[in-house]
């Protein structure tokens, strides 16, 4: 009959999904196994490099001029080696004019076409004009920072040593200002810290690229002036900037101990912008980059490209393990709970058949749902809380009790948001700005790096 017909598509459809779900999964649970692998520490280097800092910054008066004060006062670095860019894109209010009063050099660019609102180009416009400088006036390294960003004081020297060993290219950790804020704060400083704690530290000791995406790249400027510039044209330009430079043969490093902390959005609406950005980015570079990365790990046996190619597929996966797995364990559980009761006849197998699989789905469905959620919800979670909680803006871990608990809702949020991301335009709108913690915050989570506890904004 047709109905049987249906289902034993559907079985096979579903063991193909679960497959599929498995590989980018192994290899999240590979980063957590792994993740107390000692860190990767670069040689210090007694020569230093110059280093600008990049801000593009379109109406960021509230917070801009204390972003520049913190990277021009806070860095145990040669005050003479590094200067603070602020680019201020389309501003109608006062960015400019406080972005100067700080200490930071003011590039103004006028820029009228509402296409060009995304961050991307003033940062393509400010990297221009950086790499355009010669003899004492240019730069070594440019760092990428959002307006609300705070970094530690060793972040210079840091990225100075990587840079000096031969790193073109290369992220730090990425932090929380506000991470006990609230729900929506805590669930996304824990969700963005994974990848830095566990998958970038296993990924820098095994030899594998970085995924440097994000606030406080550093880029060197040799690296700017070989591939022309800042490249990129998407939404996602610091994934897309990241897979061009993989493409082209070159690879991202991470320095650990180097932290920017960021502002993490603190409602519903801002949580749900910024994750429709993602997805709506990310579907864009699954179709014109991605799978180029997973070709190219064919024809040169790079596992880079196959683990960059998971794991970024494994966000879609989020979508198919929201949606698929609920339709079809659903539909799997009544149609035999239908067959037991006669409800329906079937002609291929005995009933008894049926009756047996409908305890089988049920424990499927559960031991999958529970799997998922235990591994990479409230494990992750846990594990990010007890080992980086002031780094996630929390004075201390109780802070965070709520967020490990509720972080499997926190997912099923992030995948649907990213679905709708992926199949609409990403929406542009002002996010609430939150006051950063007070300068000590910052520090005393230095202090601790080594104990035991141890987005422009969108337009």
């Amino acid at each position: 009959m047709w109905h049987e017909i249906l289902f034993r598509v559907l079985s096979i459809i579903n063991y193909v999904v679960l497959i599929v779900i498995a590989i980018p999964l192994l290899l999240q649970l590979i980063y957590v196994l792994f993740a107390f692998i000692p860190k990767k520490r670069w040689p210090k280097s007694e020569k230093k490099g110059r280093i600008a800092y990049l801000i593009p910054a379109h109406n960021e008066g509230s917070v801009i001029a204390d972003t520049v004060r913190n990277v021009l006062e806070g860095q145990n670095y040669p005050k003479e080696l590094y200067d603070v860019y602020v680019v201020a894109h389309n501003c109608t209010d006062n960015t400019a004019e406080l972005a100067r009063a700080a200490g930071a050099k003011v590039l103004v660019l006028d820029d009228p076409d509402p296409a060009h609102r995304m961050a991307l180009y003033p940062l393509k416009h400010g990297v221009q004009e950086l790499i355009a400088l010669e003899g004492e006036e240019a730069y070594d390294m440019i760092v990428h920072l959002d307006a609300d960003n705070r970094i530690n004081a060793e972040f210079s020297s840091l990225m100075n040593d990587a840079y000096q060993s031969g790193v073109d290219f290369a992220r730090p950790y990425e932090g929380a200002l506000n991470g006990a804020q609230n729900f929506y704060t805590k669930a996304c400083a824990l969700f963005y810290a994974f990848d830095s704690r566990f998958g970038s530290r296993v990924r820098e000791r095994m030899g594998v690229a970085a995924h440097v995406n994000g606030s406080g790249a550093m880029m060197s400027v040799r690296m700017l002036r070989e591939c022309g510039g800042y490249d990129c044209v998407s939404i996602s330009d610091d994934a897309e900037f990241n897979f061009n430079r993989m493409l082209e043969g070159r690879k991202g490093h991470y320095v650990e101990d180097a932290i920017v902390y960021e502002d993490m959005p603190s409602s519903f609406r801002d949580t749900l912008n910024r994750n429709k950005r993602i997805g709506s980015g990310g579907m864009k570079l699954l179709k014109e980059k991605l799978l180029k990365m997973f070709g190219k790990f064919f024809t040169t046996g790079n596992f880079s490209f196959m683990e960059m190619f998971l794991t970024y597929i494994f966000n879609f996966l989020t979508i198919l393990i929201s949606i698929w797995i609920p339709l079809y364990y659903v539909y799997h559980f009544t149609y035999t709970a239908l067959i037991i009761n006669d409800v329906i006849s079937v002609s291929w197998m005995p009933v008894s058949f049926y009756a047996s699989m409908l305890w089988t789905t049920l424990w499927c469905a559960v031991g999958i749902a529970g799997g998922l959620f235990i591994l990479f919800g409230f494990g992750q979670a846990a594990l990010l809380a007890i080992l980086d909680y002031k780094k996630l803006g929390a004075k201390h871990r109780r802070e965070l009790i709520s967020a490990v608990l509720l972080f499997p809702v926190f997912l099923l949020l992030y995948a649907i948001t990213l679905c709708i991301g992926a199949l609409s335009k990403p929406s542009w709108g002002k996010v609430a700005r939150n006051v950063p913690p007070p300068q000590s915050s910052a520090e005393d989570a230095q202090s601790d790096e080594h104990t035991p506890d141890g987005a422009d904004g969108a337009q």
